[in-house]
């Protein structure tokens, strides 16, 4: 009986241990594009008849007969999508799961592209974003895009092969890109991440709402104050990757009851270096909207944004140097007065300000007018090292000065200047190269003092400086306008359609920004090799300004050169979408007109004539016509199709041949040709969301121009000008996740493709030796078919894991494999160059060109005893070796009353991996004798590949309040 009463006892506590210990489940829902509770949610377990909804923390509970075991939890709010929660339900146990995300339901396929930027996401800030597309995919989370911003961007990745210059950017309607070069330039709204969450992305050429759009997508950040829900933010952050620490600061008021709403933040960034040494960063900014909504009807936000940036920039290796060096030298700084000074900073500070009215003409239809202006300045210094003194000697002016060129890396102080000689090195040549490489590794960094020195006693002696700092600075003043229409016209047809118009005024030139101790500098050039001058004797050609010869240069004046380009840009699409049960499809259409004209300050020595005053206006109408369907075949699956036909105007950049110094236009440039098309097979289940998609494109009567020194054009600093440029890409890319359980998540991408030239286009150089003519090497073509796009890899994958306590704390690790990336190829060793001896310039012949100038023909004679399978060796393109980097995210979170806290921390490179991200061959010595020295040097080659090299193993952490 006692043993029968003492196990009925055990029984009994047992079975009210159960009764005692609650089953429950629990979490949130949050806003996927502002990252805010959302209040009555509907929460639902299948198949069990209990619901609940969300209150004003976006929380829901469930705790009372809760079935046990597998159990599938649907959320759905009207204008939301509706999602499914896979959860394992045990006795007892609780089940917490915070911050799941629902999606504002929306006609841009945002059941595809989910629109939804994390606090990982924002605050990683890749800073880089001007060179890659990166910063146009922050606002995914499409399992693919996600990985190429964020795993991907690091190696240079540019998804489909496409940069910046093919996606648009936009705030509240109106594009951002430069018409410089058609990038855009993110510093110029850099370190207000907190107030940019709000992000509509339509990828590639797919519908959207504001924009006919590009290749690589349009991007659109929503500023309105009444769209930001109250509360503020603090963060605190560091890293040693671009900067070493960050503070950030926000509020925002939400829509108070007098129909105002306002958001404010403020930012600072700041370290000595990154992880490349001496590259200094310093950026503040302030973002501030205020918005009134003055009737059911009309809403006015009124928009600023000041981003001040300035940061050390460093430069491509060449793989002698890395080898002495490694990946964080670098030689733009020098110890001054015991601080670092880089002698490259670029520098940026553009404000931008905008009004934006909304006017809700119907329930249906909507009119977005938006105005909007940004001014300011960005520039890059470097070291000026051609100050001269002016020498009259009998009537005749001569020029006296000028020094080495001051770079440590300079191909003079390294060992393989020493080791290249012809007929092999001697022992005093290898004792030279050895003297020369243990001075590079005892210091190799930029020497100020000397640079003070030579200027100091060339003052005392009453001469003019021999060094100064030159800042190349751009003056934008930019307007913009477009009016947006929205309308839908039956349940099943919406039409967007707008105007838009961007007037430009840029000034650009060179500024004296620091003389280095000196005492004036004179605005000449001093490579001018003119014998005759003009009447009164002065060397025309040596003039940066005929109109002002001979002139003395202060501190903060301009000199060398100066001229304004004027642009307008008017453009307007109308845009289509149908949406029904099975398939939604969309039709739209472009049209747009470009003008460019320069106007020249200064009159050029060598452009007498064709540098001072306005150019002839050149223009370009372009248009475009895009397609797509989305055809569903189930909840599961969809299939996804979209094309386009569309011309496109040149940037600047590209337009004007020489642009500092005349007005001349390059030659034959015109308006790209693009052609593109994809389709994706999506999948979507509860548990899987994949994508697979195919794509080809090609871009024709392209443009591309570079300037450089190159002993293979006479001797002469030369812009390279690369005209109707044929290029195709094609290939395929994967995403994958999987909500394995309610706490892991798998997931996967992929990215194969193959990007190249499709031709051998025009090479045509400029040059002040040219004048207004230009010239060409034999039949004026380089050899680019079927070279591949420098751009990164063509190939990269990824596998990782996210894992999500119910604790809410995270962790996840990519593994990302890269392969076949290659090297940008030089155009001018493609061309005839490679087989024209330098040594016979003498012999070049001219004729009339159809420019306004003569066509040089650079053919003097060719070089004998060419080796067909040597000279195919050496022109072969460097193709990249392929490597994997590690990286690992995590963080944790807490509710303290009404505030929330948290941290999150990456650690990328986890092996610290040594890899090449990009690269370039050097166009100085291109002809086929000197290429086969420099590969045979015993010493490596003098003008070798340029590389960047990826960083090593980087870390961020980010500390944050919402309060």
């Amino acid at each position: 009986m006692k043993r029968f009463l003492l196990i009925l006892l055990v029984q009994l506590t047992t079975v009210f241990s159960l009764f005692g210990q609650e089953t429950i489940v629990k979490g949130s829902v949050n806003d996927a594009i502002t990252n805010q509770p959302i209040l009555e949610v509907i929460i639902s377990i299948q198949d069990s008849g209990l619901s609940s909804k969300t209150d004003a923390f976006g929380q829901f509970l469930f705790d009372k007969n809760v079935p046990l075991g597998e159990q599938m939890l649907k959320i759905e709010k009207l204008n939301y999508a509706t999602k499914y929660y896979p959860i394992i339900v045990s006795q007892g146990k609780t089940i917490d799961i915070q911050d799941m995300t629902l999606t504002f339901k929306t006609i841009n396929k945002t059941d595809v592209f989910v629109i939804s930027i994390s606090d990982d996401e924002l605050n990683s800030e890749a800073d880089g974003l001007t060179s890659n597309i990166s910063g146009l995919l922050q606002s995914s989370k499409d399992a693919f895009l996600s990985a190429a911003a964020y795993d991907f961007s690091a190696t240079f990745f540019r998804p489909r092969g496409l940069g910046s210059a093919n996606g648009k950017v936009l705030i509240n309607g109106l594009e951002l890109n430069k018409q410089n070069t058609g990038r855009p330039q993110w510093s110029n709204w850099g370190g207000i991440n907190d107030l940019q969450r709000n992000q509509e992305f339509s990828m590639g050429i797919s519908a959207n709402d504001y924009s006919f759009g590009d290749l690589a997508g349009t991007n659109n950040i929503v500023m309105r104050a009444s769209k930001y829900r109250k509360g503020g933010r603090l963060s605190l952050a560091s890293a040693n990757r671009s900067y070493q620490g960050r503070m950030m600061l926000s509020y925002s008021s939400g829509l108070m009851e007098n129909n105002w709403a306002y958001s404010v933040l403020v930012s600072r960034r700041f370290g000595n270096e990154g992880y490349v040494d001496g590259t200094l960063y310093d950026a503040n900014s302030f973002t501030a909207s205020a918005e009134k909504q003055i009737n059911e009807k009309h809403s006015l936000n009124f928009m600023a944004i000041y981003a001040q940036n300035r940061r050390g920039k460093g430069t491509a290796l060449t793989d002698e140097v890395f080898n002495l060096k490694g990946r964080q030298y670098n030689p733009f700084w020098g110890n001054q007065n015991g601080k670092v000074r880089n002698s490259r900073i670029r520098k940026s500070e553009e404000p931008i300000v905008m009004l934006n009215h909304f006017w809700k003409v119907t329930e249906k239809a909507l009119i977005n007018t938006n105005i909007g202006y940004q001014f300011g300045s960005s520039g890059n210094t470097r070291v000026d090292n051609g100050g001269t003194r002016l020498v009259t000697f009998q009537g005749q002016d001569s020029y006296l000065g000028g020094a080495r060129n001051t770079d440590p890396t300079y191909y003079q102080n390294l060992p393989s200047y020493y080791l290249n000689v012809e007929g092999g090195p001697t022992a005093y040549n290898f004792e030279q190269a050895y003297i020369a490489e243990e001075a590079f590794q005892a210091d190799g960094q930029f020497n100020w003092d000397a640079l003070y020195t030579a200027n100091v006693d060339a003052a005392n002696q009453g001469y003019n400086a021999i060094y100064a700092i030159q800042e190349d600075r751009i003056d934008d003043k930019q307007l913009m306008a477009n009016i947006l229409f929205d309308t839908e016209l039956n349940n099943n047809i919406r039409v967007n359609a707008a105007i838009n118009y961007r007037k430009l005024i840029s000034e650009n030139f060179a500024v004296l920004s620091d003389m280095l101790g000196g005492t004036g500098y004179l605005d000449v050039d001093f490579f001018s090799d003119e014998t005759t001058e003009s009447i009164d004797g002065t060397l025309t050609t040596a003039q940066s300004d005929v109109r002002n010869p001979n002139r003395i240069v202060n501190q903060g004046e301009r000199y060398k050169y100066n001229y304004i380009i004027n642009a307008n840009v008017v453009s307007a699409f109308v845009q289509s979408v149908f949406k029904y049960n099975k398939i939604d499809f969309y039709l739209a259409g472009n049209v747009s007109q470009t003008g460019y004209q320069r106007e020249g300050l200064f009159e050029n020595g060598y452009f007498v004539g064709n540098s001072f005053g306005k150019s002839e206006k050149v223009q370009f109408i372009n248009i475009g016509v895009k397609a797509g369907a989305t055809y569903k075949i189930s909840g599961l699956h969809v299939l996804d199709f979209n094309g386009v036909y569309m011309t496109k105007a040149p940037n600047i950049r590209n337009t004007f041949a020489n642009s500092r110094q005349s007005n001349m236009l390059i030659d034959d440039v015109d308006s790209e040709i693009i052609a593109s098309l994809d389709a994706s097979y999506i999948f979507r289940s509860p548990i899987v969301k994949a994508r697979l998609t195919g794509f080809y494109s090609t871009i024709q009567e392209g443009t591309e121009t570079g300037f450089y020194y190159s002993e293979g054009v006479g001797n002469n600093l030369v812009q390279e000008a690369i005209t109707g440029i044929d290029t195709q890409r094609f290939g395929a890319e994967l995403g994958i996740e999987a909500q394995v359980t309610p706490t892991i998540k798998l997931k996967g991408a992929a990215s194969v493709g193959q990007y190249t030239y499709n031709n051998n286009p025009n090479i045509t150089f400029y040059s002040q030796e040219f004048g207004v003519g230009r010239a060409v090497f034999g039949d004026g073509t380089t050899n680019l078919k079927n070279v591949h796009i420098s751009g990164g890899p063509e190939r990269a994958f990824q596998l990782g894991f996210e894992y999500r306590d119910p604790d809410y704390w995270n962790i996840g690790v990519t593994a990302n494999q890269f392969s076949n990336a290659y090297v940008d190829t030089s155009a001018l060793k493609r061309s005839a160059a490679f087989v024209t001896d330098p040594e016979l310039y003498t012999n070049t012949q001219f004729q009339d060109g159809t420019a306004g100038g003569n066509l040089y023909v650079l053919d003097g004679g060719q070089i004998n005893n060419v080796n067909p399978d040597v000279a195919k060796q050496l022109l072969q393109q460097e193709q990249f070796d392929a490597y994997m980097l590690v990286n690992i995210i995590g963080g944790k979170s807490w509710r303290i009353g009404d505030y929330f806290a948290g941290f999150f921390a990456t650690i990328n490179n986890v092996f610290n991996q040594e890899y090449k991200s990009g690269g370039f061959e050097q166009s100085r010595r291109v002809d086929y004798r000197s290429q086969l020295t420099e590969q045979t040097n015993t010493g490596g080659p003098v003008f070798g590949n340029r590389y960047f090299f990826g960083n090593g193993t980087t870390y961020y952490l980010n500390i944050y309040v919402r309060f």
